[in-house]
């Protein structure tokens, strides 16, 4: 946002990123606030000056801007809410408003994680990419952790609940979820915070993870890698499309990733093979049509161990269990998934201010898991550890359609952005498993001795679940000059049913719900935004106990903020503060994981974010949370802190390239991340410690070429990341190592 009406004016170029993908981008006009215009003439010059542009960009040919090529600084033109980002700082989004929204006008906490974030900082999943975020962890159970679960965010998890794909949920059942897809496949993560049922319908209280998938692009582009490093890692991975005419009506992408690895924990296995194919069509300037794909195959073993916490919290007998240790029976130990994902986003104008969306996709996934798994001691003293074997398959089937009416319309003094919709999710899963059994079910944690035999015995789990939804919700944004306002409301009917294979049972349930939200701003001329929203969440869920269905959770958060965007800087800080409170809460306490609800958590605290790209090859990424979480209902645990729930989160990244000189396009930076002390167990009998771990990057562009090494946890440090009970605690990543040669043309 710029000062306004001044007789003075100056240019100030901001070209930002890192050198590999340098380009000029539009110059940024700051007007000194010498003489300031009539508000009314201020205000006519602005929508007609809005109205130009917009029709004549809808008068222009399809250009989307090449990965590399697009502009993110404050007053620049060319970022969509979906499209790519040159830096750290995004300045649009669509995920929290499903319209296209500069996030300094949005009243909610967003955060955004770019592809050049995940790149610099070698974030290889999705849980590594969020490593730097402000009061949300994708990796809760250590980075080792190849089923991808621990998503938390505001002290919630969100593992299940929480996961978008360009807009659309993709839900989860008991054994699996979708949290692993590839990080090269986005172009785009966002975190949207808090509740957010008005827009989504059927979503976490925490918030949601939207991966937002790349598109086709107008520019021909290229880019194939090589990669290798620790845990005798070796991957590809390729990006490449432009149009596919003269007339440039059609536009095709396609990304793959082929990878071959194990873990830090001895036996496992890390493979996978990622491909996603993205075509374009746009017959005419109103008419877009992107028709999407996935296909990820991946062949891993099983990173969690389920150790006890003596030995791996506090030394036994001055003993620690190693982190390569490995609980399991060898040639019994896979964590196998296949998904693949299909649908089409599309749109259509009818006039400049009347727009038709609709996003449909089908999700598909299958898993099969073995293991042997730590149980606790039986001679703690000794160091034998029980283990208890399972196999177990799961298929679960999703299709989503979002059908948009968006218009913009103008009522006395009060311009609207009104937004109505229409969306439908049927959800299908089937559980199966087995009890396994070994000739050895003890081992040696100091010492171990593997067996290999093993005997799969009888059905322990069949169940199946079928879940139908229909929403219909509406939304207006309202601005009064720079005052704005957010309305919106939703309608849900829910239909769940489950059938228990092992009892012959079959039970259903309807649900339905009204959730809203509201919040207002206001937007000074110096960039400093402050707000304040409230929004409810709604969530049939999909887990069962015992058979039997569970009662939907529901949510309430107060939110009060401040976004700054500094004049003439490519840069974004937020402050946000949070009062979330939700109910029937759905947990896995151990040893038997099976769902229970357990009342009600509050969850208070405070988060900082900041995110910069500079005009002389610096990126800086600072956030900083304070949660308070606490169990407010339950039969045993009221007053008490969830598991795995740190009280203080900070981190901080920066890298930096240099511009000029015979080292020009030397990168250099690393990042400190800090998690606070947790609990261990429901009952808060002991805590997991603190940790504070370092990252580093090192790399060199020149002409098409990029070399880098990354490397996290560099002082390859020791420690737990979460314990859920005193047999059920995790080791998180230790050192890795990855260097990476690019080619881009």
């Amino acid at each position: 946002m710029l000062f306004l009406g001044a007789v003075s004016t100056f240019s100030l170029v901001v070209p930002i990123g890192s050198v590999e993908a340098q380009t000029q981008i539009p110059a940024v006009t700051v007007e000194a606030p010498a003489q300031r215009a009539r508000p009314a003439a201020i205000a006519s010059s602005r929508r007609a000056a809005a109205t130009r542009t917009a029709r004549a960009a809808r008068r222009a040919p399809a250009q989307q801007p090449a990965p590399t090529q697009s502009a993110s600084s404050n007053g620049a033109t060319g970022e969509r809410a979906n499209g790519p980002v040159r830096g750290f700082v995004a300045t649009r989004s669509g995920t929290a408003t499903k319209t296209d929204t500069p996030l300094i006008e949005t009243p909610q906490s967003v955060s955004v994680i770019t592809t050049d974030q995940i790149r610099n900082q070698g974030a290889v999943s999705i849980g590594e990419a969020l490593r730097y975020t402000a009061g949300v962890s994708g990796d809760v159970n250590g980075g080792s952790d190849t089923r991808f679960g621990g998503l938390q965010i505001r002290g919630f998890d969100m593992t299940m609940p929480g996961l978008y794909i360009d807009g659309l949920r993709i839900p989860s059942s008991n054994y699996v979820h979708f949290n692993g897809l590839d990080p090269y496949g986005a172009e785009r993560i966002e975190v949207l915070k808090g509740p957010s049922s008005a827009m989504y319908g059927g979503s976490g209280t925490g918030g949601i993870l939207n991966y937002v998938t790349k598109l086709p692009t107008a520019q021909q582009f290229g880019e194939v890698s090589i990669s290798g490093g620790s845990f005798n890692r070796y991957q590809g991975q390729f990006d490449m499309g432009g149009p596919a005419n003269k007339e440039g009506t059609v536009l095709w992408r396609l990304t793959g990733v082929v990878r071959d690895g194990q873990t830090q924990v001895d036996f496992s296995k890390d493979n996978r093979v990622f491909i996603a194919p993205a075509v374009t069509f746009k017959p005419n300037e109103d008419t877009t049509l992107t028709l999407l794909a996935n296909y990820q195959r991946d062949r891993a073993g099983w990173g969690l161990q389920f150790l006890p916490a003596s030995g791996t919290v506090w030394p036994n007998n001055g003993r620690t269990i190693p982190v390569s240790f490995f609980a399991g029976v060898p040639g019994f130990d896979a964590f196998n998934t296949e998904i693949a994902t299909a649908g089409y986003q599309l749109s259509h104008n009818f006039t400049d201010n009347i727009t038709f969306r609709q996003n449909l996709r089908y999700a598909y996934q299958h898993n099969e898991e073995k293991v042997f798994y730590g149980g606790g001691y039986t001679n703690e003293a000794a160091g034998q550890l029980a283990r208890y074997g399972s196999y177990s398959n799961s298929y679960i089937n999703s299709f989503a359609v979002d059908n948009q009416l968006q218009g913009k319309f103008t009522t006395g003094m009060l311009s609207h952005t009104t937004l109505v919709g229409v969306d439908y999710r049927n959800t299908s899963f089937r559980d199966t498993a087995f009890g396994v059994t070994t000739s050895s079910p003890e081992i040696n944690v100091f010492n171990p001795n593997y067996s290999y035999d093993y005997v799969i015995g009888t059905m322990s789990d069949n169940t199946g679940v079928k879940q139908s939804q229909v929403g219909v919700y509406a939304q207006d944004q309202i601005k009064l000059g720079r005052l704005s306002f957010q309305l919106g409301g939703r309608q849900d009917f829910v239909t769940t049913q489950v059938d228990n294979g092992l009892a012959n049972t079959t039970a259903s349930k309807d649900a339905s719900a009204f959730t809203g939200r509201a919040a207002v701003m206001y937007n000074f001329d110096n960039g400093i935004a402050p707000y304040f929203s409230y929004s409810e969440s709604f969530l049939p869920v999909l887990a069962t106990a015992s058979g039997q269905l569970l009662s939907p959770e529901t949510g309430v958060q107060y939110e009060v903020g401040v976004k700054y965007q500094p004049l003439g800087w490519n840069a974004l800080f937020t402050f946000a503060a949070f009062d979330l409170t939700r109910d029937n809460v759905v947990t896995y306490p151990p040893p038997t994981f099976v769902a229970e609800q357990t009342g009600q958590v509050k969850s208070r605290g405070v988060e900082l974010e900041g995110t910069m790209s500079l005009a002389d090859g610096w990126n800086l990424r600072a956030a900083y949370a304070y949660v308070d979480a606490v169990v407010t209902q339950d039969p045993v645990n009221v007053g008490k802190a969830p598991v795995t729930v740190p009280l203080n989160r900070a981190s901080l990244w920066s890298d930096y390239t240099l511009q000029t000189g015979p080292l020009a396009g030397l990168q250099f930076g690393g990042g400190i991340r800090h998690v606070g002390a947790t609990w261990g167990d429901d009952s808060n009998t002991f805590k997991v410690g603190a940790s504070t771990v370092l990252d580093a990057l090192l790399a060199y562009t020149r002409d098409n070429w990029r070399l880098s090494l990354n490397v996290t946890n560099l002082a390859d440090t020791r420690y737990v990341a979460a314990c859920y009970s005193l047999s059920g605690c995790f080791y998180a990543e230790g050192r890795k190592a990855i260097g990476r040669l690019t080619y881009r043309w």
